[in-house]
C-alpha cells in the first residue's frame, strides 16, 4: 500500500501581498495549497457532472477531488524537479496511483471518524482559519473580506471550505490516536545501533588470473565446439520479431537542401567563440595571506622545495588550486607574467582576487583560429541537415495518409523516397541491428504483434520510420562461426573460475594448517569496516563473509565472479557510551519510531478501508485522466 503521509499544516503558508500585480495569481496558488493541505476538495465544477471516483463506507471521493489532488501532486513534483511535468510524465512516476491511494486512505479515516462520531469543534475550526496567514490583511490580521474573496475566486463557498477543514481536523485527531506516543524500546535501539556500528578488521587475499602459477592453455577447435554444444542455450538468440520497415533519415535529404550564404555567415558569426579560441595556459594558483608569506614560499621553492610540498604546507591539494585552462585576460594583473613563460614554471608573488599568489604554468595551449572559409563546408552541412530534419517532419502527415489509405510499406517507401529494409529484433539481444537501437523503435515494436497495421514513428535523430511486425521468429542457435568469439570468452571464463576455485581450496587448506595469508599472495588489509561499508578494493560478498566469522577464522568466498580468502583479525564492538554514539542512538530511535508509526497508520488505514468497503469507479478515473492529457 502506498504511503499516506499526514497532510502538511496549512499554517506554514506565507501571507500574500495583495498590493502586488501578481496578487490574484498568488492568492489562487495559496488557496490551492490550503485546500490540498487540508484534504478538502469541495468544488463541483469539474465538467458538468460530479461523479464519484471512490467510495469507502459512507464517504465519497468525487472526480473534482481526484482532479484537484492530482494537479496539486503534479505541481509539487514539478517544483521539486524545477520543470513542469506533463500528466504522461507524472504517470511514469506513478503519481496518479499514489494520489488515488492517498485519497482512499483519507476517505477510510473520514469514514471511521464518522462512525465514531469524532468531529472537530467550531472553536478549533475558527482558530485554524483565524491564524492562517493566507487570510491576513496588509496589517497582518485576519480579514473576513479577504477570506471570502479568496474562497470565491476558487469557486468555494465558506460552508464547503469550513466543512472540509472540519473533516481534516477530525482526521488528524484520529491519526494522532493511531500513531501518537509510539516509541522504540531502548533495548531495541541499542541492539540495532550495536549491530550497525560494530566494526571488523580483516585481511583479504583476492585471486585473479595473475594468481595462477601457469597460464591457462587456449582451447582448441574441438574443445570450443564441444563447449558450444554443451552450452547451446547461452548461444541461442531469443524469440524475435521480424520487422519490415521503411526509413527516411535527414542525411538522405541533406545534400538536396538549399542554404543561403548569408545564413552560413550568420551561423559562423553566432559561433565565433568556438572558431576563434585565444591562447590559453593550464595554471595552478597558490594563494597566501600576505605578500611576505608568498615571498617566503617562493624563496623555499627557489632553494629546492617542491611546489607540491608548498601546497601541502597550506593544507591543500592540487585539485584545490587548479584554475584549469585560462586566458591572459582571465588572470588579470598576473596574466602578463604567466603568459610571459615560454615553458612550464612558477612565477610570483603576483596579485590575485584572493591575495598574493604563486602561479604554476603547466601547459601552453596555442590559439586556434578557424576562418570562415575553413568552417564553411561544415556549417553548410549542419544547416542542410537541420533543413532536412524539418523537411522530414513535414512528411509525417502524408505518410500517415498513405498508410490510412491502405498503402503497403513498399508503396509508401517508393512514394516518399524511403529506404526499405527488414530486421529481426529480439528484446535484450546484443546483436540487434543498429537501426533497432532507437528507444522509439523498441517501444513501438515491443507493443506490436504480427498482423497489426503498419505505423509511422519519429526517431530521436529526426528520422521517420514506417514499421510493421510481419512474423515471430522462434529462438534460434547462433551459428558456431558467428558465435566463436563469445564461445572462446565463455570457455576461458569457465576454465578460469575452476582454476581459481581449486587454487582457493589449496590456499584455504594451507591457511588452516597454519600458513598466513600474507605468504600466499598479495593481500588487502581493512582496519575497521561496518557491515554497510562501501570499500573500493573489497567486494561486498567478501565483507559480508567477514561478519560471519570469529577472530582468526579464514573462509573462502566464491560468488558473483569473486574468488578470495578472508581472515577476520579483530572485532570492535560499538561504543554505546560516547556522546556521538548517544546522539546516533537517539536519531535511530526517532527513525525507528517514525517507521513503526507509519506502518501502524498504513495497517489501520488498510483495515478501515476493508471494514468500510471500497468501491472504485475506473470509468470516472479515466474521465479525469483524459482531461489531464
Amino acid at each position: 500500500m502506498a504511503k499516506s503521509p499526514t497532510p502538511p499544516d496549512a499554517d506554514a503558508i506565507e501571507p500574500r501581498k495583495r498590493s502586488k500585480a501578481g496578487g490574484h495569481v498568488l492568492s489562487l496558488i495559496l488557496l490551492g495549497m490550503i485546500v490540498v493541505g487540508l484534504g478538502g476538495y469541495g468544488v463541483s465544477n469539474f465538467g458538468h457532472q460530479v461523479d464519484t471516483v471512490v467510495t469507502v463506507g459512507k464517504v465519497q471521493v468525487s472526480t473534482n477531488q481526484y482532479a484537484r489532488a492530482l494537479k496539486s501532486q503534479i505541481a509539487q513534483f514539478s517544483k521539486q524537479f524545477g520543470s513542469q511535468f506533463t500528466f504522461a510524465q507524472a504517470q511514469m512516476f506513478g503519481l496518479d496511483a499514489q494520489t488515488l491511494q492517498n485519497l482512499i486512505s483519507n476517505a477510510a479515516l473520514d469514514n471511521e471518524a464518522l462512525r465514531l462520531g469524532l468531529s472537530a469543534g467550531d472553536l478549533q475550526v475558527a482558530q485554524k482559519i483565524a491564524t492562517n496567514k493566507a487570510f491576513f490583511d496588509t496589517a497582518g490580521k485576519f480579514d473576513r473580506t479577504t477570506y471570502t474573496q479568496l474562497l470565491d475566486q476558487n469557486g468555494l463557498t465558506v460552508k464547503d471550505f469550513e466543512s472540509s477543514l472540519r473533516d481534516d481536523l477530525s482526521r488528524q485527531m484520529l491519526q494522532a490516536a493511531i500513531v501518537g506516543g509510539i516509541q522504540t524500546p531502548p533495548a531495541v535501539t541499542d541492539a540495532l545501533y550495536a549491530y550497525q556500528a560494530e566494526t571488523r578488521s580483516l585481511t583479504v587475499l583476492q585471486l585473479t588470473e595473475s594468481s595462477l602459477r601457469e597460464k591457462l592453455p587456449p582451447p582448441n577447435d574441438a574443445e570450443l565446439e564441444a563447449f558450444y554444444k554443451d552450452h547451446i542455450a547461452d548461444f541461442t538468440r531469443p524469440e524475435a520479431k521480424r520487422v519490415a520497415y521503411a526509413l527516411l533519415q535527414p542525411a538522405d535529404l541533406a545534400k538536396d537542401q538549399t542554404v543561403a550564404e548569408a545564413d552560413i555567415k550568420a551561423a559562423y558569426d553566432a559561433a565565433i567563440d568556438t572558431f576563434n579560441i585565444p591562447e590559453k595556459r593550464l595554471v595552478e594558483r597558490l594563494v597566501y595571506p600576505s605578500d611576505a608569506d608568498a615571498k617566503a614560499a617562493k624563496a623555499k621553492l627557489d632553494a629546492g622545495t617542491s611546489f607540491e610540498d608548498l601546497v601541502k604546507a597550506r593544507g591543500l591539494g592540487l585539485g584545490d588550486i587548479d584554475m584549469g585552462d585560462v586566458t591572459q585576460a582571465e588572470l588579470g594583473a598576473a596574466g602578463k607574467d604567466v603568459f610571459g613563460l615560454t615553458a612550464p614554471g612558477v612565477v610570483g608573488p603576483l596579485p590575485s582576487d584572493l591575495g598574493p599568489a604563486l602561479y604554476r604554468m603547466n601547459t601552453i595551449l596555442p590559439a586556434q583560429a578557424t576562418s570562415f572559409d575553413q568552417a564553411h563546408d561544415k556549417l553548410k552541412g549542419d544547416l542542410q541537415l537541420a533543413a532536412a530534419t524539418k523537411a522530414i517532419a513535414d512528411t509525417f502527415e502524408p505518410i500517415n495518409d498513405l498508410l490510412a489509405g491502405g498503402a503497403s510499406i513498399a508503396e509508401t517507401a517508393k512514394d516518399q523516397g524511403m529506404t526499405e529494409g527488414s530486421t529481426d529484433y529480439a528484446k535484450g539481444a546484443d546483436d540487434n541491428d543498429p537501426v533497432t537501437q532507437d528507444a522509439q523503435f523498441t517501444k513501438a515494436v515491443e507493443a506490436m504483434e504480427p498482423g497489426d497495421f503498419a505505423q509511422a514513428i519519429s526517431l530521436s535523430d529526426g528520422s521517420v520510420m514506417v514499421l510493421q511486425v510481419t512474423e515471430t521468429v522462434p529462438p534460434t542457435p547462433v551459428p558456431f562461426d558467428k558465435a566463436r568469439e563469445k564461445v572462446t570468452a565463455a570457455s576461458h571464463a569457465e576454465a578460469l573460475a575452476k582454476a581459481l576455485t581449486a587454487l582457493a581450496d589449496n590456499h584455504l587448506a594451507a591457511a588452516k594448517s597454519g600458513a598466513k595469508l600474507e605468504t600466499l599472495g598479495i593481500t588487502d588489509n581493512v582496519a575497521a569496516a561496518t557491515r554497510n561499508a562501501k570499500l573500493p578494493a573489497i567486494p561486498a560478498d567478501v565483507l559480508a563473509a567477514a561478519f560471519t566469522l570469529q577472530p582468526g577464522d579464514v573462509v573462502k568466498v566464491d560468488a558473483n565472479g569473486v574468488v578470495a580468502l578472508v581472515r577476520l583479525d579483530k572485532i570492535t564492538p560499538a561504543d554505546l557510551a560516547s556522546d556521538t554514539s548517544k546522539a546516533d542512538v537517539d536519531k535511530l530511535a526517532t527513525q525507528a519510531a517514525q517507521s513503526v508509526a507509519q506502518d501502524a497508520y498504513d495497517l489501520f488505514s488498510t483495515a478501515m478501508t476493508t471494514q468500510g468497503g471500497l468501491t472504485i469507479d475506473q470509468a470516472a478515473i479515466n474521465a479525469v485522466q483524459a482531461r489531464m492529457n
